[in-house]
């Protein structure tokens, strides 16, 4: 099992919204290496699902990966902004997974993150890293629920 850490903007899409959907797909990703992240994870993985651009931004919660290996399909419709009209059905350019709700947590701050781990221990924390999906290493995750 890997483990993940995946940013969404409360007003978009927040922990509340996957507990009441209980199951969604994670679309809308339009980095190279962010996509490449969701390419490689697997069914029964675990994200920390991350409060980005929130006052405080933290993480607020954990999700399964339900499903993996999915075509984004807001890349095909010509309404969306995540619209990708070099990509088609039949060579998607953009995969993404399907994430299920397993529980809201205190939130736990960038801040209280900073305070505890290194740039090199949990990529959130770096200066100016802005990816929304990021790995997180099977050795930082209890000591990030410790926080809680």
């Amino acid at each position: 099992m890997q483990y993940w850490l995946m940013k969404s903007e409360p007003e978009v899409y927040s922990i509340a919204d996957l507990e009441r959907d209980r199951v969604a797909i994670w679309d809308g990703v339009r980095n190279y290496q962010a996509r490449n992240y969701l390419r490689t994870m697997k069914s029964g993985d675990v994200a920390f699902f991350y409060h980005s651009n929130a006052n405080p931004p933290g993480i607020a919660g954990l999700m399964k990966i339900a499903e993996s290996n999915i075509a984004d399909p807001t890349q095909f419709d010509p309404d969306s902004k995540y619209y990708d009209a070099k990509s088609s059905i039949n060579s998607p350019r953009w995969q993404t997974v399907r994430v299920e709700f397993m529980k809201k947590l205190q939130l736990i701050s960038l801040d209280q993150l900073r305070q505890t781990f290194t740039p090199d221990e949990l990529m959130v924390v770096r200066p100016g890293n802005r990816l929304s999906v990021l790995p997180v290493a099977a050795e930082m995750v209890d000591r990030i629920l410790a926080l809680i």
